[in-house]
């Protein structure tokens, strides 16, 4: 584990009320399907482990989610392999165009959709639509 991950892990643990989703999951077949069957509301982020949009996606995220725990408290969000998933059934019912896509998911509804964005605001806004159909 990267030392910048792990003081931002043991941030976002020691802010994160008890109980929260604060975790992320990677992806695995049926788990999106059962998180929206509980009515959560789910933030795809389709990543690769050599890609540097994606790993700047996942930065300002990261910062987004230390700087406001009730993102990882009401959210649930899903890391997509796009090395492993990117020609997955999945990851084409969604019409997914690449890597470096970001996707919320409530219900049978896409909420939101950013492929390819860096941006602090663009990231923050779709991480707020997630939230208010979390919190609705």
């Amino acid at each position: 584990m990267k030392r910048r991950d792990f003081i931002t892990l043991t941030a976002a643990a020691l802010v994160a009320p008890l109980g929260a989703k604060a975790a992320v999951f990677d992806y695995a077949p049926g788990l999106v399907k059962e998180a929206l069957a509980k009515g959560d509301t789910v933030f795809l982020d389709f990543k690769a482990s050599w890609c540097s949009t994606c790993a700047r996606q996942e930065r300002v995220i990261n910062a987004l989610k230390a700087a406001d725990p009730a993102y990882g408290a009401a959210i649930t969000f899903v890391n997509v392999d796009w090395d492993q998933y990117g020609r997955h059934e999945f990851t084409k019912s969604l019409n997914i165009p690449r890597r470096s896509t970001l996707v919320v998911l409530k219900g049978d509804a896409e909420l939101g959709r950013i492929v390819a964005g860096t941006g602090e605001a663009e990231i923050k806004a779709l991480l707020d639509t997630a939230l208010a159909a979390a919190q609705a």
